[in-house]
C-alpha cells in the first residue's frame, strides 16, 4: 500500500495533477499477474519484464487523441476505471466477473528461493519496497522530478521556459503507473487472488487519505499515512464494524492540527 500512495504521489504532489482513478494501474497489473501466473508463467522476473515491455507503452498510446492529452483529462474524472471495471465483471469467461480468480501461486525466483512461506515472502516484499523507494529518491531528486515541481508550482512559466509540458505529464503518468503496477503484483502474489475490487474507487480514494494524511509532495510522506490507515483497518476493525468512522476521525483531526500532513511535523523538528 506504501508503494501505491507513493506511486499516486508522482502526479498529485510532485506534478500537482489530481487523479481518482489510479486503482486502474494497479488493477490492470493485478489480472495480467494472474493471466500469467494461471497460464503457467511462475517467474517473478518474467512476468515484470512482460508488465513493464506492453504496460507504459500501452499507457501512452492509449492516452494519445487528436485534441491533446486525454489521459490527463480522464486524471480528473473518476470515469477513467470503468472500462477495466466493466470488463473485469462482464467478460466472465476471461475474468469470471466477481468471483475472480483464485489459485494464484507465489512467483519463483529463480535463485533457488522458496517463497511460499510467509515469511519469506515478507522479506521479499520488504525488499521490492527498498528498491522501490530508492528508485522513486532518484527519480524525484533527478532534473527529471525537479521539473515535475515547477510544472506544479507554475505551468505557464515552464511552457515559456521551453519545457514540453505535456511530455512530462504524460512521463509522470508512465511513472506512476509502473509503480502502480508493482504494488498490485506484489498484492495479488500476497493474496493469491484477483477479483474486480482492485479496480474499486474507494481504493484511489484510500490512497488519496493516505497522501493527505502523510503530506503530499514527500517520499515518506505516503509511507507513514498508508502505515496509519493499513493499521487502523486492522486493529480496529477488530473490535468495531465502524472502523471506517475512527480513519474519519483521525482524518478530521490531522487535517486540523497538520493540514500539511503528519511527516511536515517531523520536517519542522529537524529544521
Amino acid at each position: 500500500m506504501a508503494i501505491f500512495a507513493m506511486s499516486l504521489d508522482i502526479l498529485v504532489g510532485h506534478t500537482g495533477l489530481p487523479s481518482m482513478g489510479h486503482a486502474a494501474y494497479y488493477g490492470v497489473a493485478a489480472y495480467a499477474t494472474g493471466f500469467l501466473c494461471l497460464a503457467g508463467v511462475k517467474n517473478f522476473w518474467l512476468v515484470i519484464v512482460l508488465e513493464w515491455v506492453r504496460g507504459p507503452r500501452r499507457r501512452f498510446l492509449r492516452s494519445s487523441c487528436p485534441e491533446g492529452s486525454r489521459s490527463l483529462f480522464h486524471a480528473h474524472h473518476p470515469g477513467v476505471i470503468s472500462s477495466p471495471l466493466g470488463i473485469a465483471f462482464k467478460w466472465r469467461s476471461l475474468t469470471r466477473g466477481d468471483d475472480g480468480l483464485p489459485g494464484i501461486g507465489r512467483p519463483d525466483l529463480g535463485l533457488g528461493i522458496n517463497l511460499k512461506p510467509d515469511l519469506y515472502f515478507y522479506y521479499f516484499t520488504v525488499a521490492i519496497f527498498l528498491i522501490v523507494v530508492v528508485a522513486l529518491f532518484i527519480l524525484l531528486n533527478s532534473p527529471f522530478g525537479y521539473t515535475l515541481r515547477g510544472i506544479r508550482e507554475s505551468e505557464s512559466r515552464m511552457k515559456a521556459l521551453g519545457y514540453p509540458v505535456w511530455l512530462y505529464k504524460y512521463a509522470s503518468f508512465i511513472f506512476a503507473g509502473i509503480f502502480a503496477g508493482i504494488s498490485g503484483v506484489l498484492w495479488v502474489y500476497y493474496s493469491g487472488f484477483v477479483n474486480p475490487s482492485y479496480f474499486a474507487v474507494d481504493l484511489s480514494v484510500k490512497a488519496l487519505l493516505m497522501l493527505i494524511l502523510g503530506g503530499s509532495g514527500s517520499l515518506f510522506g505516503p509511507l507513514i499515512g498508508a502505515g496509519i490507515i493499513v493499521l487502523l483497518e486492522n486493529l480496529v476493525s477488530g473490535f468495531t464494524e465502524r472502523w471506517s468512522l475512527v480513519l474519519g476521525i483521525v482524518y478530521v483531526t490531522v487535517i486540523m492540527l497538520f493540514s500539511e500532513g503528519i511527516f511536515s511535523v517531523f520536517k519542522r523538528g529537524r529544521n
